[in-house]
């Protein structure tokens, strides 16, 4: 059997032990490829492993996979359905990010409630060294108790900002397509968790049903003192409607981690907007994350290869 890792680059800088990887016949390893290129490598490969890699019906009619991994929860970049009509397994890695992703959203919320870079971007520029007394309160600094905080999306990494939120002070709200009763949050409509939100954070994945969720219409629900924040996939934005939003005032700022194109193509409406705050899809990226994210995919491949596959997203 052989299997072919992609996209290698973008879950290792040298610094993960990636062996666990090769313990299931022969084993290639590619960082990005072309289309074409991935067409070559694949072309006697029983299983691929891919990151961000587009595996399309091009793809899948070009080579024999049986098996198609991705290094990710998400796997929108499959065409999952078309695997399933040629009987390809497809298996994505759920729950491996949760703890980095919930700690880099965080840091977002506590930015914009603090303006912690701020003032340490002004001491380092010796602001602090011409003030006539003690402090200065140039920059705005929010209290997170009392405040409402809602989650677009209720899954385990949706739960678990929930709870540091509740730890705050703060009252939550949620929106999930799967209704559950959990304490201390209140589930509410689309329309009111952008109303009612002073922090709107998202965590669901990208489909027909939340491209684009954030419009122009649903911005011009939020008070103009919200800030939203995106750690899911850049796809649940319109960014020039969230680019013209945040120019206009109609919300007070926005911290994102992630793009419709990543990397950030060269005319991005979001790209020196002075209350938008831009991280480069590195959420998930902690060395305890990625170390998980290896160990699990070897899972994923070691059920497959055994006949018993795990994480199957296209039953």
């Amino acid at each position: 059997m052989k299997t072919v890792i992609l996209d290698t680059c973008t879950v290792t800088k040298g610094d993960l032990d990636m062996s666990p990887l090769s313990a299931f016949g022969e084993v290639e390893y590619y960082d990005i490829l072309t289309p074409e290129k991935i067409i070559e490598v694949l072309a006697f490969a029983d299983a691929v492993v891919c990151n961000k890699s587009v595996i399309d019906r091009r793809i899948i009619d070009a080579t024999n996979l049986k098996f198609i991994g991705v290094f990710a929860t998400g796997y929108n970049n499959i065409d999952i359905e078309y695997a399933r009509e040629k009987g390809i397994v497809v298996c994505n890695v759920p729950g491996y990010s949760t703890d980095s992703v919930t700690q880099v959203t965080w840091s977002f919320i506590l930015e914009l409630a603090s303006s912690t870079s701020k003032y340490a971007k002004s001491v380092a520029n010796g602001d602090w060294k011409k003030a006539s007394y003690f402090t200065y309160f140039d920059f705005p600094i929010t209290e997170l108790a009392g405040k409402t905080l809602g989650i677009y999306g209720l899954g385990t990494i949706g739960l678990s900002v929930a709870r540091v939120g509740l730890a705050l002070g703060m009252k939550i709200i949620a929106y999930t397509r799967t209704p559950k009763t959990v304490e201390g949050i209140e589930l509410v409509s689309e329309d009111e968790l952008f109303k009612k939100s002073d922090f709107l954070t998202f965590h669901c994945p990208l489909n027909e049903k939340t491209a684009k969720i954030v419009n122009e219409r649903t911005l011009s629900l939020m008070k103009p003192t919200a800030f939203l924040i995106n750690t899911a996939r850049g796809g649940v934005i319109d960014e020039q409607a969230l680019a013209d939003a945040l120019k206009n005032g109609v919300i007070a700022g926005a911290a994102l981690d992630v793009l419709t194109y990543e990397p950030m193509a060269e005319d991005c409406p979001l790209w020196g907007i002075d209350n938008c705050m831009i991280t480069p899809h590195v959420a998930w990226a902690s060395l305890e994350s990625r170390t998980r994210l290896i160990g699990k995919v070897a899972g994923n491949l070691k059920a497959f290869y055994e006949g018993n596959p795990i994480n199957v997203v296209n039953k």
